[in-house]
């Protein structure tokens, strides 16, 4: 890692200057000690703001009045609940999201159109406004509330997600932070579920856009846990500028760090959500090499990584190699079998499309392990991708067919 980035111990949201946050339980979720499900994000002075947001074509009326505003380039705070999503409810679902932003923008005491709004939980059922509207007022920001915000949009989420990152840029320090939640309904077409991320740096909004779609694509868009991409998917980033110096643009000295300091933060916020993967019990890190292109790179990473089939076989320990084969001959890059390289945690299994004999039992013993890795060398090319996924169990099947019952 480069030398400039350092990370914090317990870094999370709030960690950069200015940032403050809190959090209640409002009664959005059913009860349960120290559980919370509404939140705030605040900077004490007005932010660049950046973002990308879910293509699935059914999306939750927080997120298109997101949408609309990010697309201004300016923010100041972000209010958050966990439990329903605000999708699927009709013309409700944007006069509840204005309504949401307008109280905490009430209780901040800024102007409403600086306030996001965001939601995560179940499709399909009006947001409670009277119990939101109580919630805002027993909320109290502040500079350590970054990890009860991390707590408080969990759904099922078995950790909290959060880190921190120093970085340097122009001879100034500054400080990265981000919190995330996911554990189902994952499989990204731009974000995934909900990831927020905040700095101190002065970053220049164009290129803050630019960074951020091009971290998102190579960490929140390269996991994944069931094949589903949500209606609420949302990554944003704040940035304040309270940390001084001159603003960060593409041509500022070290400007480079900056977008390293975000790619790092985002693969580790991204490969949080996949190994909490629900019912997971493993991590999966699938990597190809050489590739005729990147594009081919993640495709053939990506659908390797979703594959049912290789998931179950993750799951139970077993080196079937020819379903990771399968995933990659459908995965829509460029193959060639008679060059194909394959590798299991190291263990050759496939060498220049000739199977190499190996001692099965050996190869699921390493596969026993929380992580497991799959390299794929294509010899095509230069160009290399990795994507996250996690095991699929009947953990998993047993849980998602009694979500709402």
């Amino acid at each position: 890692m480069n030398k400039k980035l350092n990370w914090l111990e317990n870094g999370t949201i709030t960690s950069p200057k200015k940032f403050l946050a809190g959090a209640t339980y409002s009664g959005i979720r059913t009860y349960a000690k120290d559980k919370l499900d509404l939140g705030i994000l605040y900077s004490e002075t007005p932010c660049t703001v950046a973002g990308t947001f879910t293509k699935n074509q059914i999306r939750s009326l927080s997120v298109v009045l997101d949408q609309k505003r990010v697309s201004t380039g300016r923010s100041q705070a972000l209010i958050v609940n966990s439990g329903i999503a605000n999708a699927c409810v009709g013309e409700q679902g944007m006069t509840d999201a204005i309504e949401m932003a307008s109280l905490a923008a009430t209780h901040l005491g800024i102007d409403q159109e600086l306030v996001l709004a965001s939601s995560t939980g179940l499709i399909g059922v009006e947001l409670p406004m009277a119990l939101i509207k109580n919630g805002v007022t027993k909320i109290t920001v502040s500079p350590d509330g970054g990890q009860a915000l991390a707590r408080a949009i969990k759904t099922t989420d078995r950790v909290s997600k959060e880190f921190a990152i120093e970085f340097q840029v122009g001879g100034n320090s500054y400080i990265l932070g981000g919190i995330a939640k996911g554990s189902g309904m994952i499989h990204p077409d731009m974000a995934t579920m909900l990831a927020f991320l905040s700095t101190d740096a002065p970053v220049n909004a164009s290129f803050l856009q630019k960074a951020l779609s091009k971290s998102v694509a190579e960490s929140f868009n390269m996991i994944d846990v069931d094949g589903d991409t949500s209606t609420n998917d949302s990554v944003i980033i704040f940035s304040n500028g309270a940390g001084g110096g001159e603003e960060i643009t593409d041509n500022s000295r070290d400007s480079d760090v900056f977008t390293e300091a975000l790619n790092e933060i985002c693969i580790a916020l991204a490969k949080e959500i996949a190994k909490d993967g629900e019912g997971a019990s493993k991590l999966i890190e699938v990597t190809v090499q050489g590739a005729s292109n990147s594009n081919d790179a993640k495709l053939a990473a990506k659908s390797i990584a979703a594959s049912t089939l290789v998931k179950s076989a993750i799951h139970g320990e077993d080196p079937n190699w020819g379903r990771i084969m399968v995933a990659l001959g459908y995965s829509g890059a460029k193959v060639e079998e008679s060059l194909v390289s394959l590798y299991i945690n190291n263990v050759c299994l496939m060498e220049s499309g000739v199977p190499i004999p190996f001692f099965k039992d050996a190869v699921s013993l390493t596969m026993a392990e929380e992580e497991v890795a799959i390299k794929v060398d294509l010899n095509l090319g230069e160009s290399s991708a990795t994507s996250w996924g996690c095991d699929i169990s009947e953990e998993y099947v047993s849980f998602n067919s009694e979500y709402t019952t």
